[in-house]
């Protein structure tokens, strides 16, 4: 927004003057907070991932570090900070096997099961009569309302979105402005080795809690099927974060990445 200029040359120079001032004193300020918060962002890399122009995450004391929610059920997917959680993170992804991908042949979403069962046993919230969508959304989900009568079907809630930083006022009238993501997708699941499991356990991935983020629509049709050496949320501070429950989600079905794939999630974690 521009300064109005005066009329005379003194008054111009006066209010030039003070906007540099200003303009001084807030660089200063920035640098400040950028200093104190140690934030400097120098990794980079994956295609669909922010630039300069990214937002920052949206406080959200409501979401957990995935180093503290091995199984998923707690809420969110907060920041990994601090040395010493950087290293633990590194050191998780570091136990990830590489394989390069195998074909896509063959593969059918309803290889999986169908969308959503609360049928897939051995996983949490299995069979609690509420179908795994409704689950996430609970579970992730700020200020909550249900449908008339239920206390599964959510039909309105705040979120705050891990992967953008941006706090939605989700409807279910508008249901496709959250979408729920698979963090390693499912036709990567296949290509890396689930085409050979059977079906119930293709199931549980698909349904685990674990594998499973509610996050900003648009984000999420942006991502594909793709691994984090060609996708990575556009929020940087969340990056960490998101390898290491791609990592974890790896760990538990043991079920490799590419190599490009864990090189990249150990960049985000300062590896």
């Amino acid at each position: 927004m521009g300064v109005q200029a005066g009329r005379g040359g003194e008054g111009r120079t006066r209010r030039r003057g003070a906007a540099r001032g200003l303009l001084r004193g807030g660089l200063a300020v920035c640098a400040a907070v950028a200093l104190v918060a140690g934030c400097k962002d120098t990794t980079d890399g994956a295609g669909g991932a922010g630039g300069s122009g990214t937002p920052a995450p949206a406080p959200d004391g409501h979401a957990v570090s995935p180093l503290r929610n091995p199984d998923g059920t707690k809420p969110g997917l907060a920041p990994v900070t601090g040395e010493a959680d950087r290293a633990a993170a590194r050191k998780l992804i570091a136990r990830v096997a590489t394989k390069g991908r195998g074909p896509k042949t063959g593969y059918d979403r309803d290889k999986f099961g169908y969308a959503w069962m609360d049928t897939a046993d051995g996983v949490p919230w299995a069979r609690n009569g509420c179908d795994t969508r409704n689950d996430l959304l609970k579970r992730d989900g700020e200020d909550l309302s249900y449908r008339k009568g239920s206390d599964c079907v959510v039909v309105s809630m705040t979120l705050h979105d891990p992967y953008t930083g941006r706090t939605i006022h989700w409807t279910k009238s508008h249901a496709t402005t959250v979408q729920i993501d698979h963090v390693m997708p499912l036709s990567y699941d296949w290509q890396m080795g689930a085409a050979h499991w059977t079906k119930g356990k293709r199931e549980q991935i698909a349904n685990d809690p674990l594998n499973l983020i509610p996050v900003d629509g648009p984000a999420n049709s942006a991502k594909s099927d793709s691994g984090p050496a060609t996708w990575l949320p556009p929020s940087k501070s969340i990056r960490c974060a998101y390898s290491v429950r791609f990592a974890q989600v790896s760990l538990k079905y043991e079920l490799p990445v590419t190599a490009a794939d864990k090189q990249m999630m150990l960049r985000q974690c300062g590896g």
